[in-house]
């Protein structure tokens, strides 16, 4: 293995440790949206009643596609073989296309571009993914 080999393999794992990081404090800020939203039209819960409700309410179903996302990226960052580069460019594809708010869009893409327009707490979680989707 060539050290630019090695230093781009260092990069990658780098960036998508970054990429992952930075998922999952736009998930936190989604998840405090819409457990926000919930409460008060149910009234409070605990937190054990908020994951209970993550698994399985279909209010939070929409945010399991980040969950899903962010489990991808740990399987590749825990893999025995090195990851491809178009397996991290399909991955940066992947997260593009996600969190391309609609305002007409899919259930996924509607329901951010909603919670982006009450919170802005998900505004600035969604700038720093965009920067660091921006850099590569």
């Amino acid at each position: 293995m060539t050290s630019n080999t090695l230093l781009q393999r260092i990069h990658q794992h780098q960036y998508l440790r970054d990429l992952r990081n930075k998922l999952l404090h736009l998930h936190r800020m989604l998840l405090e949206t819409e457990r926000i939203t919930y409460e008060q039209a149910r009234g409070r819960v605990s937190n054990g009643e908020l994951l209970r409700l993550v698994i399985e309410h279909e209010q939070f179903a929409w945010l399991h596609r980040i969950s899903e996302i962010v489990v991808q990226i740990d399987e590749m960052l825990q893999a025995d073989q090195p990851m491809s580069l178009e397996d991290v460019e399909n991955m940066i594809t992947d997260v593009r296309v996600l969190l391309t708010p609609q305002e007409e869009g899919n259930g996924f893409a509607r329901k951010y571009y909603a919670a982006l327009q009450r919170e802005a707490g998900v505004v600035l979680a969604h700038a720093e993914v965009s920067q660091l989707l921006a850099s590569k």
